[in-house]
Order: structure tokens, then C-alpha cells, then sequence
């Protein structure tokens, strides 16, 4: 009877638990169409500011443009980005980013660079943070939805390191999303910029549809020729001018969209962690009911044959 308690108590512990990951599920599920919500919003602007760097780069390619942000150095000083969760419960996505970056760290480090870390991510920071490595830069509790106030703040970190000489050369290493069930750690070039060929032809964009009640991913092309700037079109300020406005804002906005495409991969990989978790534990579930109908079948046949004996040694 003690061992028939145990099992009733672990398929109850069980169910409950099911029951929290299904919601927390349910949630994701929730926030992953709020994400894209954010993305589309943001598209547009990053498309046509991209365009239009593109566009002013070939126009000015024989002019000068003393641009700090343009500036190549010799990298002696080489700063990475990692971004993550500020919460668990989501599959690898964390460690994931969390070996890329350390392992990009030992390469720098083994061609003898001088390397720190601006992390974005309470994982990411507890992580280097307990084992002592140089971090020039940490934000947490940023919004689980990343907006360009989120943005800007990592940004203005990354600029200022940049241009006062702290670091020649800023390496982002964030999930890139693929869909609701592959995501990928990527490491791009933030600075210093380089206008050529950001606007990529074949650059896509995610938009989250559902089919047949089905949760789908939709992938479609951004390239939009038609925001190509006239050729007789005359500039009143200098080249200069117009790139160190515009190329803050392809930075902002290049550090927005590495948050929001991380945000979405955490999203989708916290909905397909806890999915596996509730499947697993209604395996479990059902498994252990079995085991309890079988011990508690034997415990029955037991006290029948208990009766009988009795029975039998009384006649």
C-alpha cells in the first residue's frame, strides 16, 4: 500500500507539472506573434534606410567621406556582443550562444588580440561574470519584445566603445531564427560599417501565418528595388554629413533587429522546449498509471489469495 501512495503522488506531481508547461507553452505561443508584430513594424524603415545607404555609397564612391564609423583600424582591440535570455527553460538556445561566444573568444585570444565582452542577457552575464572575464558592458531586464529604446541603449554602448579608441573592431554574436523549431548562433561584423552590399538581394524576413490551425513560419523576399535613389539626384549637404546621420541609424537598427530575431528564437525555442516537456510527462504519466493499475492488481490478487488460504486452513 506504501509503494500504491508513492505512485498516486508522482502521477499527481506529474500531471501538475504538465500542466505548468503546457501554459508556459501556451505563452510563448502567445509572445511569438507579438514578436513578429515587432518585426514587421520595424521592416520597413531598415529596408528602405538600408536602400538608401546602399544607394548613397555608389554615389559618393569617388568622393571622400572621413566617416569615424567607416573606419578600418588595424584590430588590436576586438570587443563581442553576446546576446541571450534573461530566463531559462528554453532548450539550448542560451548555451548555445554562451559556447560561440567562448569560443570565439579563445580564437581571438590565441591570435593575440586583446578581447572583451558586452553582454546583452542576464544568462549570458551571469555566466562570464562568475568566471571572471573582462566585460566592458552588461544590460539585463531588457523587454522580452525588444523595441528601439532597447536597441539604443546597446547601440550608444557599442558606438562609444568604438569611436573613443576603446576597440577597433565590434563582433555581434546573437540566434539567428529559422523557424519554430531551428534556430541558429550566428556572428556578424557591427563595426566598423561597411555600406557596400548591406541591402542584400536574397535578405528575408520571417512572418509567423497559421494553416489549418497550425502555428507556421513563412519566409519572403525583402528586396525592393524601387527605393534606389535617382541619379540626377543633387545632395545639398556632404557626403560626411549624410553618413554620420544615417549610419547611427543603420547601426540602431542593425542591433534592433539582432534582438528581435534572438527574442523570436527564444520565444520559439521556450514553445518547442515546453512542448517536449509535456509530451514527456503525459508519456510519464501514463506509464506510471500503468505501473500503479499492475501494483495495485497484485495487491488485490494478494489479499484474495490471502482470504482463500485462510479460508481453506479454517476448514
Amino acid at each position: 500500500m506504501a509503494n500504491l501512495k508513492e505512485i498516486r503522488d508522482r502521477i499527481k506531481s506529474v500531471k501538475n507539472t504538465r500542466k505548468i508547461t503546457e501554459a508556459m507553452r501556451l505563452v510563448a505561443a502567445a509572445k511569438v506573434r507579438r514578436a513578429q508584430d515587432l518585426v514587421l513594424r520595424s521592416r520597413p524603415f531598415a529596408d528602405r534606410l538600408a536602400r538608401v545607404l546602399e544607394s548613397l555609397q555608389s554615389r559618393i564612391a569617388l568622393e571622400s567621406a572621413d566617416t569615424p564609423l567607416l573606419q578600418a583600424r588595424d584590430p588590436r582591440h576586438i570587443t563581442l556582443v553576446a546576446m541571450t535570455g534573461d530566463r531559462g527553460l528554453c532548450g539550448g538556445f542560451n548555451a548555445n550562444i554562451i559556447k560561440r561566444t567562448e569560443q570565439r573568444f579563445a580564437e581571438l585570444k590565441a591570435s593575440g588580440y586583446e578581447v572583451a565582452l558586452i553582454t546583452v542577457g542576464r544568462k549570458v552575464d551571469t555566466y562570464f561574470q562568475n568566471r571572471n572575464y573582462p566585460i566592458t558592458a552588461s544590460f539585463t531586464g531588457l523587454d522580452q519584445l525588444p523595441t528601439s529604446t532597447d536597441a539604443l541603449q546597446v547601440s550608444d554602448a557599442v558606438q562609444a566603445e568604438f569611436l573613443g579608441g576603446a576597440t577597433d573592431r565590434v563582433e555581434l554574436i546573437y540566434t539567428k531564427f529559422i523557424n519554430l523549431v531551428s534556430t541558429k548562433p550566428v556572428s556578424q561584423t557591427l563595426l566598423p560599417l561597411d555600406p557596400q552590399g548591406i541591402a542584400s538581394a536574397d535578405d528575408e524576413i520571417f512572418r509567423f501565418v497559421t494553416k489549418e490551425g497550425e502555428l507556421g513560419v513563412e519566409r519572403s523576399s525583402a528586396a525592393n528595388q524601387e527605393d534606389k535613389l535617382k541619379s540626377d539626384l543633387v545632395f545639398e549637404q556632404s557626403p560626411s554629413q549624410l553618413l554620420d546621420v544615417l549610419l547611427p541609424l543603420y547601426l540602431q537598427n542593425q542591433v534592433l533587429r539582432s534582438l528581435q530575431e534572438s527574442a523570436a528564437s527564444e520565444l520559439a525555442s521556450r514553445m518547442t522546449a515546453m512542448n517536449n516537456a509535456s509530451d514527456n510527462a503525459k508519456a510519464l504519466a501514463k506509464a506510471l498509471t500503468l505501473d500503479y493499475n499492475k501494483a495495485r492488481q497484485a495487491a488485490i490478487t494478494q489479499e484474495i489469495l490471502e482470504v482463500v488460504g485462510g479460508a481453506s486452513a479454517m476448514a
